[in-house]
């Protein structure tokens, strides 16, 4: 594992090409879990930043999923899964964005607001108003997951573990979407947060009611640290689930125009009637 000086390519290009070999080839084994950055860092002879383009650029095409306080891990499935980042972005070219998620954490949707955000820092984007709606389970409440692997228990442990996700991502979109109208780049920005007791199954994503991703969370096992003990648990893999897209056409009664109108209905039945404004 080392890089070619006689390769004009950039270095970071030379990690993504080595290591997507070794994905595609099954060197490296779905599920299986990269070396820490600061040990690629040490084999390639790079700085940290180029490891992380690399690793970045590798998740973006879905070979890599990042699980926080476990590592990199390549995808149980490494097919192309559809590219969301691109259509939040194509989203916020419209003067009014609306976005709704529902799922565990927002993890994927705080990674997929970076780059467009920093374009309307640089005002290449300039969308007047953007509301972002969060559904998130409440985590106070016990879930039917994530628990422990053994006799298929809550453990408050997981549970606040779990929570601590969910608000790191969360309060990460409303610092976010917040700083945006602090700094008078938007006329409006706005993040709204509840939650409520049903355990969610899939993942969905709206986008300015015309655009939605809807995909199933994968369960498995995994082994995670939590008050300095190792514990193993049944986990949500949220990075894992390949999104769907349905998109609102002019066709009238089309299956996408269909999903879409349902998926509104239930997003804003569920936040309605059962989701708790969120004070965390």
């Amino acid at each position: 594992m080392s890089l070619d000086p006689d390769d004009p390519r950039p270095p970071y290009v030379q990690i993504t090409n080595a290591l997507r070999a070794a994905i595609r080839t099954k060197t490296l084994e779905p599920g299986e879990r990269l070396p820490s950055q600061s040990d690629l860092t040490k084999r390639y002879g790079v700085s940290r930043a180029t490891v992380q383009r690399a690793l970045r650029d590798l998740q973006d095409e879905g070979l890599l999923v990042a699980r926080q306080g476990s590592g990199v891990f390549v995808r149980s499935r490494t097919e192309r899964p559809v590219g969301l980042r691109t259509h939040i972005e194509r989203a916020f070219e419209q003067p009014h964005v609306t976005i709704d998620f529902s799922g565990f954490s927002g993890e994927t949707l705080y990674a997929a607001l970076q780059e467009p955000v920093d374009k309307i820092r640089e005002g290449r984007l300039t969308p007047e108003s953007i509301v972002v709606r969060l559904l998130l389970p409440n985590m106070a409440e016990t879930q039917a997951v994530p628990v422990l692997l053994e006799g298929r228990m809550p453990d408050a442990r997981v549970s606040d573990r779990a929570r601590d996700i969910m608000l790191h991502h969360s309060r990460g979109i409303t610092r976010l979407v917040g700083e945006l109208k602090s700094l008078g780049l938007v006329r409006e920005a706005r993040v709204e947060v509840r939650t409520h007791g049903i355990t969610p199954s899939f993942k969905l994503y709206v986008l300015n009611k015309a655009d939605v991703f809807f995909g199933f969370y994968p369960l498995g096992a995994n082994t995670v640290t939590v008050g300095g003990d190792d514990v193993e648990i049944i986990d949500v893999f949220g990075l894992d689930a390949t999104l769907f897209p349905f998109a609102e056409t002019d066709n009238q009664g089309s299956a996408g125009g269909l999903f879409v109108e349902q998926a509104t209905k239930w997003f804003d039945s569920v936040w309605g009637m059962v989701g708790k404004e969120s004070t965390a």
